[in-house]
């Protein structure tokens, strides 16, 4: 396989990435980032064996690894790469933590990589949560000189937490810190309690190679992936070194390199503001970010801006070839204008048209449209965008919506426990299978309220839970006035391990999502485009959806059909990437709300809400105002609050 080559490769004499103090590849996606990364660790491996000698590496744990390991597992598949010469050190392990539990960094080293390939297990060395806690400052010397008898560490893989922490060295640590024993961040316990079903049980302790470990690995590659990695890797890459960001040290280690997909690297200097560093080609929508940036620094509406304000900030060339000022404004001022619209689904015949504009081709010959939006979980679909369903089914279109996942593993055992309580006194009640009512409830004595923190819901548990995410669906559904018809539910396979962690995709959850465009064959089709969900299920359903429109892009329908990006349950679009902008007056407001309400299992206290401790609801009308704020800062008119799209362009 050929080496993959990154989007924007780095040059230490490029201008673009002069504030760059680490050097820094942005690829396309994560699997390109994956590749590059393994190819870099099957050719070490190759060659030492082909010297006779060992290759050492320090692996590291968490999701951001995963493609890479994915892929070294395929070379030793399919091009016989041996492991027999290679050892292996990981970066940290929680304490207390029993090999055999889910979040045990033992066994996910064995799930993704050790039991997959042919290492010797003596080879594999991962520090030991199990110890008593006086044998562990002896154990953490003893893995040092492990380190040192191999010969030291040749490629070390990091990820970055949203602390900026490397390995588990939290804000604070040494640049020459050992491998030790260190009490965990709440920053950090919080991003791990997905894992952990709950914050309250992720240990506070954990046994982390040090930062001066770390440092003394022969490369580095520090790998990152999403939106909200990328105020920490701007922070790492451009900031000054600081023990408050352990990454920062990477800045003094002669070979180390962070590997980005473009999402991390969005708040580079050279992706969010490259005006700054030298010149650039103005294109519309930089022209229309550069503006906006201006507008929002100075705290000024766009019209206001003047050749003096431009000429200031450093926008001379942009003024040279595109002024004067007035121009530049109207032109950025239009463009947003154009972005909203009352009318999501295009206006009917007969209606006063809207002024057209190359996003917004109105196609109001086709009026009521049939639209498909797609839910990852059960209640995206209106955290997101529920005043635009609101309005789509309001002025007559054909909308269904179709919930991706069943949601289970986000529900807590008391509801359960409830929910089949319910159903055994009804059953009971008009006699309905006693005998299944007493198994049901003898499983439920014997599972879900005797259940271990962390332990896997058993298949009914399962069940129950997603039935219960199906009825709160449906409940919002009907608010919302879809006919239960329209509501599909599709329980994509790869969903359902009954764990945090799902199962890779394949021509199965494909099928199910090609099958139901095929049956409806819509006009529009509506995704969520937020990547920064924690469990990553935002972004496989997408990546599905994405394959399936390739695969289905000679269809009649796909040919005309139009694809809007919706982001709000974990992230927003930026006012500068909205191509179109739905306002959402008080009331309809309050009856997105009311539609978020339904989903009970999830309000008040969701079980996994991430890192924001704000109800759904609450982040979602907080974000919807604050897009319409900032409208109205840059000189639009004032809404309560908008909802951002941007256009797939495939």
């Amino acid at each position: 396989m050929p080496a993959i080559a990154p989007s924007s490769p780095p040059s230490p004499r490029s201008p673009m990435t002069a504030r760059e103090r680490l050097v820094t590849a942005v690829y396309d996606d994560a699997a390109q980032v994956a590749i590059a990364v393994a190819q870099e660790i099957a050719s070490l491996i190759r060659e030492r064996a082909a010297a006779g000698q060992m290759a050492v590496l320090g692996l590291a744990t968490g999701s951001t690894p995963v493609g890479v390991y994915d892929e070294l597992v395929r070379m030793h598949n399919e091009q016989k790469l041996s492991f027999k010469n290679v050892i292996t050190f990981n970066l940290d392990e929680y304490f207390p933590m029993q090999r055999k539990e889910l979040q045990s960094y033992h066994r996910f080293m064995r799930e993704h990589l050790h039991d997959l390939v042919d290492i010797d297990p003596g080879n594999a060395h991962i520090p030991d949560g199990t110890l008593d806690i006086a044998d562990v400052q002896q154990h953490c010397i003893d893995y040092e000189k492990k380190i040192d008898d191999a010969g030291g560490i040749d490629i070390q893989l990091l990820g970055i937490g949203r602390t900026g922490h490397i390995g588990f060295n939290e804000p604070g640590s040494s640049k020459e810190s050992l491998t030790r024993l260190i009490t965990l961040d709440r920053v950090t316990r919080l991003d791990a309690a997905s894992d952990f079903f709950g914050e309250e049980y992720v240990p506070r302790r954990a046994i982390t190679m040090g930062v001066g470990t770390i440092l003394k690995a022969k490369r580095i590659f520090l790998l990152a992936f999403g939106e909200h990695k990328a105020p920490i890797i701007a922070q790492a890459v451009e900031g000054d070194i600081s023990p408050h960001v352990s990454a920062s040290y990477l800045q003094e280690h002669d070979n180390a390199q962070v590997m980005l997909d473009t999402a991390a690297a969005a708040e580079l200097t050279r992706y969010n503001t490259p005006w700054l560093l030298g010149p650039v080609d103005w294109d519309a929508q930089r022209i229309r970010k550069a503006t906006i940036w201006l507008a929002r620094h100075l705290k000024k509406p766009i019209l206001k801006l003047t050749e003096g304000d431009y000429n200031e900030a450093g926008l001379q060339d942009l003024l040279a070839g595109h002024g004067p000022a007035y121009e530049i404004n109207i032109q950025v001022f239009r463009s947003l204008q154009d972005t909203i619209t009352g009318w999501p689904g295009g206006k009917p015949a007969g209606r006063a048209a809207e002024r057209p504009t190359p996003n917004r081709r109105a196609g109001d010959d086709i009026f009521p449209k049939r639209v498909v939006i797609f839910s990852p979980h059960p209640d995206d679909d209106v955290i997101s965008m529920g005043g635009t369903l609101l309005r789509l089914v309001d002025q007559g279109h054909e909308v269904h919506v179709a919930y991706q996942t069943s949601g289970n593993i986000a529900v807590f055992d008391e509801d359960a426990i409830r929910f089949a309580d319910f159903a055994n006194e009804f059953n009971a009640m008009f006699g309905i299978d006693p005998e299944n009512t007493a198994k049901i409830e003898e499983h439920i004595e014997e599972f879900l309220r005797n259940k271990e923190p962390g332990q896997v819901d058993s298949p009914k548990v399962q069940k129950i839970k997603g039935l219960i995410r199906r009825g709160e669906a449906r409940a919002a559904g009907r608010y919302c006035g879809v006919p239960y018809e329209q509501l599909h539910f599709l329980d994509m396979p790869f969903y359902e391990t009954g764990r945090v962690r799902k199962n890779p995709p394949d021509e199965k959850d494909e099928k199910k999502v090609a099958d139901l465009l095929q049956q409806v064959k819509p006009h529009q089709i509506y995704a969520a485009g937020d990547l920064s969900d924690p469990h990553g299920t935002h972004r496989v359903c997408l990546n599905v959806i994405f394959k399936v429109m390739h695969d289905l892009a000679n269809e009649d329908w796909a040919k005309q059909c139009v694809l809007w990006l919706y982001r709000g349950a974990w992230q927003e679009w930026g006012v500068e990437d909205i191509e179109m902008a739905v306002p959402i007056a008080p009331v309809e407001l309050m009856r997105k709300r009311k539609a978020i309400f339904k989903h009970e299992s999830q309000k008040d206290a969701a079980l996994f809400p991430g890192t924001d401790t704000r109800e759904f609801w609450e982040r979602a009308e907080d974000r919807n105002r604050a897009t319409a704020q900032l409208y109205d800062q840059l000189g639009l008119a004032e809404y309560e609050a908008i909802e951002g799209f941007v256009r797939w362009k495939g």
